[in-house]
């Protein structure tokens, strides 16, 4: 008997239709939002292969970027030829701990002939930018508004929502000045790829503000992952904004920035949601590192042999990382992520969870213990300090304070168990 001629899934549907007629930026309707959108469900079922996506796991904490470009790390088709962006010059903007890797990656990835654009508040990090990539790949702009005048895509890593607000005031003017200065028909919008963890209701504002020039897109796209990661390119990077304009850059993203995208749709909110609790996740691991640990050190195990046990048990990148550098007390928040940072955004969630009446209990214990280490290390005299800012891990030694241990002494941590 014959068979009946198979339909096209929606899905396959969609997929011809990105890749046949793919929108244009310039006529693309903008997404709907509201101050306090629906985060259920943040991610869509795993039915849909195009926007639940499975990486292989490495059999180390961050592999060579050689695993970058794995099958499915990119949930959209690839933007039509030519692209508007295919060749277009690229900007940075923030070279912080995370900030640094990704541009240095990004610049010897680009073509050749393509210079990445780079601002950072101390200029010094830009020179040590310019000496790791080369003169040949990398440009220092004088100002953020240089890089908008050179730039037709923008990626930003920021410290604080202040700094983005203010960051983002100046960006969107020096375009509306650009824009003025161009005659005839713009062939070229600018995309604006926000990678800084904020509250969602600023990411919201910015994707208003940008909405009031029709040749620019803002896109929400924090990350997930240490310096170690950005280094390696191993990033997850959560992206929502304009369907085309995240097809524009998701091929330069990923593998130059990280090995993974996951696709949280239009709303730039729901992009700024998931990863304030992706990092309540990451808050909730190290507190729980920080009990597990000090409870085998009070009952005489030793924090070398409860850690072999954490290797063995729970061989993910943030138990293994942040096991050893609270075994080791190695709290150097320059190499890694700063208390400043945690607290800041231990405040977010803590507003987010107020918001949506969700309790997260586990990260107000993290947030208590981070005061509680922050106290401890400015009372220190200038002799005893050994780093400059503390890195969030250091959240254990309010947790060894409350158990009458010494706060800081790796070798108090380390002992076994004594045989009888």
């Amino acid at each position: 008997m014959a068979q009946p001629a198979s339909t096209p899934t929606d899905q396959q549907q969609q997929q011809l239709t990105d890749t046949e007629h793919p929108p244009s930026l310039s006529t693309l309707r903008r997404p709907s939002f509201t101050t306090q959108p629906h985060l259920r469900p943040l991610t869509r079922t795993d039915s849909n292969p195009a926007t639940s996506i499975t990486a292989p796991t490495p059999t180390t904490p961050f592999p060579d970027r050689s695993m970058s470009s794995t099958p499915g790390a990119i949930p959209y088709s690839r933007p039509h030829t030519p692209s508007p962006h295919g060749n277009a010059q690229y900007g940075f903007i923030g070279l912080g701990n995370m900030g640094f890797e990704m541009a240095l990656n990004l610049a010897r990835s680009l073509p050749a002939g393509n210079h990445l654009t780079v601002w950072n508040r101390t200029r010094a990090k830009c020179e040590l930018l310019v000496a790791a990539a080369g003169e040949d790949r990398v440009r220092v702009a004088h100002s953020v508004q240089e890089v908008v005048q050179r730039c037709y895509v923008v990626i930003t890593s920021l410290g604080t929502d202040q700094v983005v607000e203010e960051t983002y005031e100046k960006l969107y003017k020096a375009h509306d000045a650009k824009d003025h200065q161009v005659t005839g028909a713009r062939t070229r919008t600018t995309i604006f790829i926000d990678t800084s963890t904020i509250y969602p209701t600023l990411a919201a504002k910015l994707d208003s503000h940008c909405e009031q020039n029709p040749h620019r897109h803002f896109l929400m796209c924090p990350i997930f992952g240490p310096p170690a990661a950005a280094k390696s390119a191993q990033l997850v990077l959560v992206l929502a904004g304009a369907h085309a304009a995240k097809k524009e850059v998701a091929y330069a993203l990923v593998p130059a920035i990280g090995r993974k995208i996951i696709d949280v749709g239009e709303n730039v909110e729901r992009a700024a949601s998931f990863k304030l609790i992706g990092n309540g996740m990451i808050l909730g691991t190290i507190e729980m590192l920080s009990e597990a640990m000090t409870m085998a050190e009070k009952s005489g195990l030793g924090g070398e042999l409860f850690y072999s046990f954490i290797k063995d048990m729970f061989p993910a990148p943030s138990f293994v990382g942040y096991g050893a550098k609270i075994l080791h007390d190695d709290f150097d928040g320059s190499k890694g992520f700063a208390i400043e940072g945690g607290l800041k955004d231990a405040g977010h969630i803590r507003r987010l969870v107020e918001e949506k009446n969700c309790p997260m209990p586990m990260v107000d214990i993290a947030h208590q213990h981070m005061l509680t280490a922050r106290a401890y290390a400015a009372k220190l005299k200038e002799g005893e300090k050994r780093w400059k800012e503390l890195d969030w891990s250091a959240m254990v030694i309010g947790q060894r304070l409350a158990s009458g241990l010494e706060p800081l002494d790796p070798k108090a941590h380390t002992g076994p168990v004594l045989e009888e």
